[in-house]
């Protein structure tokens, strides 16, 4: 079991490495215009519509979307962190529930995207799959059942144990 938990902590690790890699780049793109944007800019996949709308930032503010989605990675980086170390009872609901917001967060950005501009952008959508792909790892471990900790006997504890287990002799 410790096996299949260090695989979905590495694995949410390595999502979340990517997403802090793509949110960092977009982030640039944003703030730095002689940073080309590697995408198609015309058509469905049009990343240069997506990015530069209004909904490319925060209400309210000129801040872009990807610094939340930056800080969103660097949390579930940290999650996965914490669980390649240990296995506290918080850590699955935590990971699920910071997973969970970031996949609403994903759907209402789709929307915005499919709906409002009538454009993706394909860094963006790359965010989103590794959003809902942590998602459903965050699912899968919350819903599997949580190992019994292992107790680690002496020969001695055992033998005792055998020793009990067995008819008295004649």
């Amino acid at each position: 079991m410790q096996q299949r938990r260090s695989w979905s902590q590495l694995f949410l690790l390595v999502c979340s490495l990517l997403g802090i890699g793509i949110a960092i780049y977009l982030t640039i793109v944003h703030y730095n215009e002689s940073v080309p944007l590697v995408c198609s800019g015309s058509g469905l996949v049009n990343c240069a519509l997506v990015l530069s709308s209004p909904y490319s930032v925060v209400p309210g503010t000129s801040l872009p979307i990807s610094i939340p989605g930056l800080a969103w990675c660097i949390v579930m980086a940290a999650l996965a962190i914490a669980g390649l170390n240990a296995q506290p009872r918080w850590l699955r609901p935590a990971q699920f529930v910071w997973a969970l917001a970031g996949l609403l967060t994903v759907l209402y950005l789709v929307y915005v995207e499919i709906v409002r501009l009538h454009a993706i952008c394909a860094w963006c959508s790359a965010l989103h799959v590794l959003i809902l792909l942590m998602f459903l790892v965050t699912l899968v471990r919350l819903t599997s059942p949580t190992p019994e900790p292992v107790e680690f006997e002496s020969e001695h504890t055992r033998d005792d144990e055998t020793q009990a287990a067995r008819p008295p002799s004649r």
